[in-house]
């Protein structure tokens, strides 16, 4: 037979015990952010000296953030950092290509293989427009054929030549209406 005042001692620690713990873990979610007096750590100088160049993502938050943020609505205007003309044309160039997977938010289009009209051999591309000018420099295309190598380095440039220059073209008809 069980006591039970001992079982109330039980209960009331476990009860206690997870409490402590809820708070402990409620604690820990709160971060500090490095002051201009706190010292440097031993040896890290020159990480520290780079962070400061370029900046803590991490450390630059809204200080007005609230809980009660997340009940607001949010902006639809979500800026596309890709450029438009860049994205339709490797779309256009490569609709041989069975799309895998796209997003605009980063850039990114992976294609699936397929054999381009006329052609014998079957490839797949992953195109990366990475900057919102439309120069060459914001234009990364990997090509590779089914047999798993990597294509030859003419034909990867002409794949890229042939989207710049229908990016242009849709720039002009753009620029037109």
């Amino acid at each position: 037979m069980q006591l039970p005042g001992r079982a109330m001692t039980f209960s009331r620690v476990l009860k206690i015990c997870v409490t402590l713990t809820a708070l402990t873990a409620l604690a820990a979610c709160g971060g500090r952010s490095r002051g201009a007096n706190d010292p440097l750590i031993p040896g890290d100088a020159k990480a520290y000296i780079e962070r400061a160049e370029v900046g803590n993502p991490l450390e630059k938050s809204d200080q007005n953030n609230t809980i009660w943020d997340v009940f607001k609505k949010k902006s639809s205007d979500t800026e596309v950092a890709v450029n438009k003309y860049l994205w339709n044309a490797s779309l256009e160039v490569l609709n041989f290509l069975p799309i895998q997977s796209v997003d605009p938010f980063s850039g990114v289009i992976v294609t699936g293989y397929g054999t381009p009209p006329g052609g014998g051999r079957a490839y797949r591309a992953t195109i990366y427009v990475k900057d919102p000018a439309l120069e060459a420099r914001s234009l990364v295309v990997a090509m590779q054929t089914r047999g798993g190598g990597p294509v030859a380095a003419g034909t990867q440039r002409a794949v890229e030549d042939a989207i710049l220059g229908r990016a242009r073209q849709l720039r002009i008809a753009d620029k037109k209406l």
